[in-house]
């Protein structure tokens, strides 16, 4: 019943890392879309600063992705030698 239930942990952990990873994507590049959209209409600019502040926000959308990708990892690999270390001392 206790490994169903860290199974079951795990699980929700995944799909809110996965879900978090998403989000920031989707946000990144929808928020430089929007501003580059307003600052051609405001400038009549069309469509110079829409696709700048599109390409800056994928590009930070793929940055985010990186950074929460590595704080996974360190996170996993803490908690593998944790219980490590706890198998080793019991």
């Amino acid at each position: 019943m206790t490994e169903n239930k860290e199974s079951r942990r795990q699980l929700f952990k995944s799909l809110g890392f996965l879900s978090g990873v998403g989000i920031s994507m989707v946000a990144a590049t929808f928020i430089g879309l929007a501003i580059g959209y307003y600052l051609d209409q405001w400038l009549d600019t069309r469509p110079w600063f829409t696709l700048g502040f599109l390409t800056i926000g994928i590009i930070s959308g793929f940055r985010n992705v990186y950074i929460l990708t590595a704080r996974e990892l360190r996170r996993q690999q803490r908690e593998e030698q944790q219980a490590e270390q706890e198998r080793d001392e019991g």
